[in-house]
């Protein structure tokens, strides 16, 4: 098992009326001795923008805006702009997140290269309905029951859509990208649920309605890490941004599975190919942490840590997270323990 140091509570929220409800799910950016953090600010009502804030390495929070930076200005993300990632490939920074419109929650894509001024790309994930998926997927084999298998927001969105204008898309949430390209490619994560999938492109032009069609068309080969373990039960999805190193990328990532006292979201690790990261080297069996403090396990939402973001001095990595739905907590590891320890429980390649 893997020595994990819980940091405790970086963030809280604040009385100020875009986060006085909750703050969660930070990207992470790492530089010099500066974590930039763009976190999931929530106001009364469920409504998310994202704010920022500046910490050291001592993890002490050294500057703090009071407005969003980033905040719903489209009818796609007209009930929120939530769980952002970041990453820079070349002189560009990649913040994803995902877009709500009050019915449909689907990863969507903003740039910029002073991390102050934003570019804003709109939806990059398909918009299909769950009949338009299920009829793409089937064509040409099995797949997974449960990504055809309607969800319980399945049922209650499409109670709903008899009653609003908007159309019911399946959920796609969790983008990541890469930080660099790989063989040349642009390659990022999302999920739909109950797997991760993984896409390779040229360019951001090329995802087209044609594009995701095709891919829907070939969906299992783009299937990444699927339920597997115990704590994984229910669903995966997108972590944090992969980390480079010398056996691999790190995915950290998180897991869900169902109990009787509800669902329970926990952190866990993979180690992808470092020139195929659509082959996963090694999957840890068990949860690297779960829920087990106050702040974890009561809030907006019990029993959840959500990893979004990380941050590397040395040999320690920190690991932020959402804890509870209600704050923004700090684990850590030493790296090369997590690797060793992952190494040996490498996976069977299947593809």
């Amino acid at each position: 098992m893997i020595d994990v140091k819980k940091e405790g509570i970086v963030l809280n929220k604040t009385d100020l009326g875009f986060e006085n409800e909750s703050v969660m799910n930070p990207a992470v950016l790492h530089e010099g001795d500066t974590i930039h953090m763009f976190y999931r600010a929530v106001r009364k009502g469920n409504y998310s923008s994202i704010g920022y804030c500046k910490l050291n390495k001592s993890l002490m929070v050294m500057e703090r805006h009071d407005t969003p930076l980033l905040f719903p200005q489209f009818e796609y993300e007209s009930h929120g702009v939530e769980d952002p990632r970041i990453v820079k490939i070349d002189d560009l920074y990649y913040l994803t997140y995902t877009a709500y419109d009050g019915v449909n929650a689907l990863g969507a894509l903003a740039t910029s290269r002073d991390l102050k001024h934003f570019e804003k790309w709109g939806i990059i994930v398909p918009r299909v309905s769950n009949e338009e998926f299920r009829h793409l997927v089937e064509c040409r084999g099995e797949v997974n029951v449960k990504y055809i298998r309607p969800h319980k927001h399945d049922l209650l969105l499409k109670e709903l859509e008899s009653k609003v204008e908007l159309k019911v898309f399946v959920w796609d949430k969790n983008v990541i990208f890469f930080p660099r390209r790989i063989n040349n490619k642009l390659v990022f994560l999302h999920r739909i649920r109950p797997g991760i999938q993984i896409v390779f492109i040229d360019d951001l032009q090329e995802l087209t309605k044609e594009f995701w069609e095709e891919y829907c068309l070939n969906f299992n080969k783009h299937i990444l890490i699927d339920p597997k373990h115990h704590h994984e039960a229910s669903y995966v999805g997108s972590g944090c941004p992969p980390i480079e190193t010398e056996h691999g990328w790190l995915l950290i990532y998180h897991s869900v599975h169902d109990t009787p006292g509800g669902y329970v979201y926990s952190a866990c690790a993979a180690l992808l190919d470092l020139h195929d990261p659509s082959r996963e080297i090694a999957r840890l069996p068990y949860a690297l942490f779960q829920p087990e403090r106050y702040w974890e396990l009561h809030g907006i939402v019990d029993n959840v840590v959500f990893p979004t973001g990380t941050a590397l001095f040395s040999d320690t990595l920190y690991i932020f997270y959402g804890a509870a739905d209600k704050y923004i907590a700090c684990a850590s590891v030493s790296l090369s323990a997590l690797l060793k320890e992952l190494l040996l429980n490498t996976s069977k390649y299947e593809k």
